[in-house]
């Protein structure tokens, strides 16, 4: 009999352990065994680049053009762990638009050296630091069942990270991979302008930004209000006059450097004729934070756990070595 009762112990305790594990991978969506985004090449790729400043078109070595991106796209002084979770999300970044094609369309080439249709490139800025970081992360990239993911970052989130929705204005597929709402250490070792700044823009200025991004005259600009703000206090929607627009959108057509970030820590204003925004951080806030990897990166995280503090539920694979 005691022997019965221990088969039937060992067999409820087998199947505890099968509807736990069971359990585990529905919860985690089998993420640890995804294998790699479909296409993905098993060598270091050949792609060809699109030099927006002359026109030219030539072909670089994946590893070769990353480096420039990373030195143009951080300070390449910045500690090596920083540099190189850059590189993993700027590979990661590259190889998704490559799939998605969006610079073959317009140039017929994989990159281009354009911030607005790519990212950042200057291979004069490339240093020791920079290498090293490239070589380290060689191949890396980050993936999210299955997929590449959207590899944001911005330089300065102002203390608090965004949701794409809410940063980016972003609604055209799930990202449930970004963290939003985290406290980013770089707010403590940022620069002054980053914790706290104003901007000074004429009514003029943003009468005529409005009208290129929206398609209307708003007219003589004489009233502002911020009508919605977002999660994490950053702004979503504002009504100039009577008109309301995307306040992600509306940073974009006024000028990211004018206007540094929606994240407002004061009502905008008109004073004469200009309105006057208090804010901080610098970008969009959604991923990344670049100053919060420098301090990470200073605290001895590695590349990999600085990209895990911003992303959530990923696999960073070496897709070549």
């Amino acid at each position: 009999m005691l022997r019965v009762y221990g088969c039937i112990l060992k067999k409820l305790v087998l199947l505890t352990v099968v509807i736990f594990c069971l359990s585990l991978l529905i919860q985690t969506g089998c993420r640890g065994q995804q294998g790699k985004p479909k296409g993905a090449p098993d060598k270091e790729p050949n792609i060809l680049l699109y030099i927006n400043e002359t026109g030219e078109k030539k072909n670089v070595d994946m590893e070769e053009y990353l480096m420039g991106v990373v030195a143009a796209e951080m300070d390449p002084n910045w500690p090596e762990n920083a540099l190189a979770a850059q590189a993993i999300l700027a590979r990661t970044f590259t190889m998704e638009n490559i799939n998605a094609g969006r610079v073959r369309e317009l140039h017929d080439a994989d990159a281009s050296t354009s911030t607005e249709e790519f990212q950042a490139y200057d291979p004069t800025r490339i240093n020791a630091g920079v290498r090293n970081a490239i070589n380290k992360t060689r191949g890396e990239v980050v993936t999210y069942d299955g997929e590449y993911i959207k590899a944001w970052f911005s330089a300065s989130c102002g203390g608090l990270t965004a949701s794409p929705k809410e940063g980016l204005g972003f609604t055209e597929e799930p990202t449930p991979y970004i963290k939003s709402q985290i406290e980013d250490p770089g707010i403590t070792i940022t620069t002054p302008e980053n914790k706290g700044w104003i901007s000074v823009i004429p009514l003029e200025h943003l009468r005529k930004a409005m009208q290129e991004f929206t398609g209307n005259d708003p007219g003589k600009i004489t009233s502002v209000e911020v009508v919605e703000w977002g999660p994490s206090g950053r702004a979503q929607k504002i009504r100039f006059n009577s008109q309301v627009v995307s306040a992600p959108e509306f940073r974009i057509a006024v000028g990211s450097e004018m206007l540094r970030s929606i994240f407002f820590t004061e009502t905008p204003h008109i004073q004469g004729d200009s309105i006057i925004f208090n804010g901080k951080g610098f970008g969009h806030g959604v991923g990344m934070c670049q100053w919060g990897a420098n301090k990470l990166a200073q605290d001895g995280k590695t590349p990999e756990e600085i990209i895990n503090f911003y992303f959530q539920d990923i696999q960073i694979q070496k897709l070549w070595s």
